[in-house]
C-alpha cells in the first residue's frame, strides 16, 4: 500500500466503519479521474496519497510525485487567475474548482478540470485537502473545433465579394438576428479596413425579414463605414425597410438606394 501512500501515519485509518482501507484504495484506484490527498500541515502542502490514475494522467512515477507540492504540473501556459484561485481556495479552506493547463512529464500538455475540496478529519483535529483531477484535453480539443466550424460558417454566411477596384458588395441571405448582426458588422469593419474600399454595396433582397435589428444595423454601418471613408449604397430595398426606419425614428435618407446591384454599379 506505501506505493501511493507517503507514510500511513499521515492518513487516518478509520475512512469507514464498514470499509476496510484496502478496500477504498482499491476503488480510487479503479477511478478514471486522477486523486491526490495533500497535507497543509506539512512544509509546502506535499502530496500524501495518490491513485493510480494520477500517475497515468501526469506520466510521473509516484516516487517523483509523493511528498511535493502539486505545481510541478504547472508551466509557461498554465492561466495566473486560475492558480491564485486555487491558493485562495487553500488559504481559505474552501473548495476551488478550476480548469488549467498542466504539463505531463513528457512536456506535453494537458486540459485539466481540477477540483480541491477540504476534508476534516476529527480523529486528528486537523484538515487535508483532496484534489480530484480529470485530462479533458479531447472536450478542449473539440470545442476550438466547433468555435472554429461556427466562425467559419459565420464568415461564408457574410461575404463580402470584390467586384471591382474599391467596391465590394455583401449579399445579406436568410434571417438576420441579433448575434448574427453583430457578426456582420466585425466582418465588414475587418474586410474594409484591409480592403481600403471607398463603396461597399449592401444587397437586401435575399433576405427573409426586414426587423428592427437589421434596420437598427443599417443605420449603425452607415455611421461606422463613413469614419472609414466608405460609401455604403443599399439595394434590394423594400418598402417595409422605409416603413420600419420611420417607425424608429431613424433617417436613411443619405443613404443611397437602388433596386438591384447591377444599377448600383451601372450608377458609379
Amino acid at each position: 500500500m506505501k506505493r501511493w501512500i507517503l507514510e500511513d501515519k499521515y492518513l487516518g485509518h478509520k475512512l469507514s466503519e464498514c470499509l476496510s482501507l484496502d478496500v477504498i484504495i482499491q476503488a480510487m484506484d479503479y477511478t478514471r479521474a486522477g486523486v491526490i490527498i495533500t497535507d497543509p500541515d506539512l512544509d509546502d502542502n506535499p502530496i500524501v496519497y495518490s491513485n493510480k490514475s494520477f500517475g497515468a494522467i501526469t506520466g510521473y512515477d509516484p516516487e517523483e510525485y509523493l511528498g511535493k507540492n502539486c505545481r510541478f504540473l504547472q508551466g509557461g501556459g498554465t492561466s495566473s487567475e486560475a492558480i491564485k484561485d486555487i491558493k485562495n481556495g487553500l488559504m481559505n479552506k474552501r473548495p476551488v474548482s478550476v480548469t488549467l493547463k498542466n504539463y505531463r512529464k513528457s512536456g506535453e500538455a494537458f486540459w485539466n478540470e481540477l477540483h480541491i475540496d477540504p476534508v476534516y478529519v476529527k480523529e486528528e483535529e486537523k484538515y487535508y485537502f483532496i484534489g480530484v483531477q480529470k485530462d479533458i484535453s479531447e472536450l478542449k480539443d473539440s470545442q476550438a473545433k466547433i468555435k472554429g466550424y461556427l466562425e467559419e460558417v459565420s464568415r461564408l454566411s457574410t461575404p463580402i465579394v470584390p467586384i471591382e477596384d474599391g467596391v465590394s458588395v455583401l449579399p445579406l441571405i436568410g434571417n438576420v438576428d441579433e448575434e448574427r448582426l453583430e457578426i456582420i458588422l466585425q466582418n465588414i469593419t475587418a474586410a474594409v479596413s484591409a480592403t481600403k474600399d471607398h463603396t461597399l454595396i449592401l444587397d437586401l433582397s435575399g433576405l427573409s425579414d426586414i426587423n428592427e435589428h437589421v434596420t437598427r444595423g443599417i443605420f449603425n454601418l452607415n455611421e461606422l463605414l463613413r469614419l472609414l471613408g466608405t460609401r455604403l449604397i443599399i439595394t434590394g430595398i423594400s418598402t417595409r425597410l422605409a416603413i420600419k426606419a420611420t417607425h424608429l425614428q431613424i433617417d436613411l435618407s443619405e443613404i443611397s438606394t437602388f433596386s438591384t446591384v447591377k444599377e448600383a454599379i451601372t450608377s458609379k
